[in-house]
């Protein structure tokens, strides 16, 4: 819409452009017909002049010599007839007075606007006047002057330039309308193609541009379907390698937890068994080395519950044996059961979660694993509340819900580059899902929903801040 109104904005002022230039020219085309017209005027009464100076010489008797000079009645119908509208003939025989006869003004036309006589003075000046002999032969017989009239002149110019313009400006707008109706025709495949990329930004690459078929715009709708169709595919492309990279991880995460398990496990178990030895043959004989056994002794303890807090993150096998639920409630209690816990997590689960797929419920524990780690880690809370509602609509839909009370910021999270956050999004982008990262009532709140049954395979949708 904006590139219509432009454009027609443009054409306005293009026109507006022509308008003025033609008025200009107008205008010195009428200023040249008036200089043209009082010429002409000139030539008319200088020859019916001359033609009565004649005849007062053959009629009247004057080549005597006190009448050399005869005076012709000029100032007649007749020679008013020769003067152009608003045309003033001024002649002076002899030595006489100039005496002046004017043409009629009212047939020039209607008097102008005060702004343009003042513009028209302003470019042109008063009127020249022309002065011509009544005769070369016998210059003593005076000469004519003819000036137009400056209100005759304006009044002139302004008849021409109230008739042109009319005429250009009807025309000019009439081309106007009909452009900016070929205009607006033209660019109206633009929204509909707009409204598909905006499709395309959100992640929406099953629409089509089917609507826009001819011309320039059929060409880039064409190439819009066919960027959707290459996105789509490459999108679940995307999904299924993300999907299967977090297989991977799964049984590479199984496989460090067993050899954790069976390696680490027993080494810490009998380094423990051997300090717990030398203590006791060491007590009644080196009291020393018993301390020293006592220090082995709890610095294996330590590694022994590192290694266990460890295993808990890393074993997912447990979800295949005991389930979605009863690994969340284990969760929560290892959080609320820790010494140095910092705030108590509240689980609630609704709907039935017991036939989940296998995929889905080890992606929403790694989830709420990562979530309930940041609120710990990173945040002041006293509260966390974990929340993981299937919803029975259509297709079905699990949503997981963690929500803090300790303060933070909800667009430093969502714009946070952090391994913990990508790992979330793309999770939940192998499966079609959506992330919402909002502000609580004293928190931060995480919302991640993911279809069980997806239409198809569908990019993560982005992070919407509340």
């Amino acid at each position: 819409m904006r590139l219509i109104v432009r454009l027609v904005l443009q054409l306005v002022a293009i026109t507006l452009l022509c308008l003025t230039l033609t008025a200009g020219w107008v205008m010195v085309d009428a200023h040249r017909a008036i200089e043209t017209e009082a010429a002409t005027s000139a030539e008319r009464v200088a020859h019916e002049l001359e033609n009565l100076y004649w005849r007062a010489i053959l009629w009247r008797g004057s080549m005597r010599r006190d009448n050399i000079l005869p005076r012709p009645e000029w100032e007649s119908l007749a020679t008013l007839k020769l003067i152009s509208p608003g045309v003033c003939v001024s002649y002076a025989p002899g030595e006489e007075a100039p005496r002046t006869l004017c043409s009629q003004l009212e047939g020039v036309g209607a008097a102008a606007p005060a702004w343009f006589s003042t513009a028209y003075e302003s470019i042109f000046g008063a009127p020249a006047t022309i002065v011509r002999p009544l005769t070369v032969r016998q210059p003593e017989t005076g000469a004519i002057s003819v000036r137009a009239d400056p209100d005759a002149a304006i009044r002139q110019a302004w008849r021409q330039i109230s008739i042109i313009v009319s005429v250009a400006a009807s025309m000019a707008i009439c081309l106007c309308a009909l452009a900016a109706a070929a205009i607006v025709h033209a660019l109206a495949p633009t929204r509909a193609i707009v409204d598909g990329l905006r499709q395309l930004e959100q992640g929406n690459y099953d629409s089509r541009l089917n609507a826009v078929r001819k011309g320039e715009f059929g060409l880039i709708a064409r190439a819009v379907n066919d960027l959707a169709e290459r996105l789509a595919q490459t999108t679940a492309e995307r999904a299924a390698l993300t999907k299967r990279l977090f297989e991977v991880q799964e049984e590479e995460r199984r496989a460090l937890a067993r050899d954790l398990h069976d390696e680490f496990g027993q080494c810490l178990t009998a380094t423990l068994a051997f300090a717990g030895s030398i203590e006791t043959a060491a007590a009644a004989t080196d009291p020393g080395v018993a301390g020293d056994a006592r220090a082995i002794a709890r610095v294996a303890k330590r590694m022994m519950k590192t290694l266990r807090d460890a295993l808990a993150r890393l074993r997912s096998q447990d979800l295949e044996e005991l389930g979605l639920e009863t690994c969340l409630v284990q969760l929560a209690a290892n959080w609320n059961a820790k010494a140095e816990r910092k705030a108590v997590v509240h689980l609630r689960l609704l709907g039935d979660l017991a036939d989940l797929p296998q995929a889905i419920s080890t992606s929403l524990y790694r989830i709420a694993q990562e979530c309930l780690t940041n609120a710990m880690r990173h945040g002041d809370s006293k509260n966390v509340y974990l929340r993981i509602e299937r919803a029975p609509s259509k297709g079905g839909l699990v949503a997981l819900t963690v929500e803090d009370d300790g303060g933070g910021d909800a667009s430093r999270l969502a714009t946070s580059s952090g391994h913990g956050i990508l790992g979330i999004r793309e999770r939940i982008a192998a499966f079609g899902g959506s992330l919402s990262i909002s502000d609580a009532a004293r928190g931060v709140r995480v919302v991640a929903r993911l279809p069980l049954i997806p239409a198809g395979p569908a990019p993560l949708k982005g992070i919407v801040l509340a």
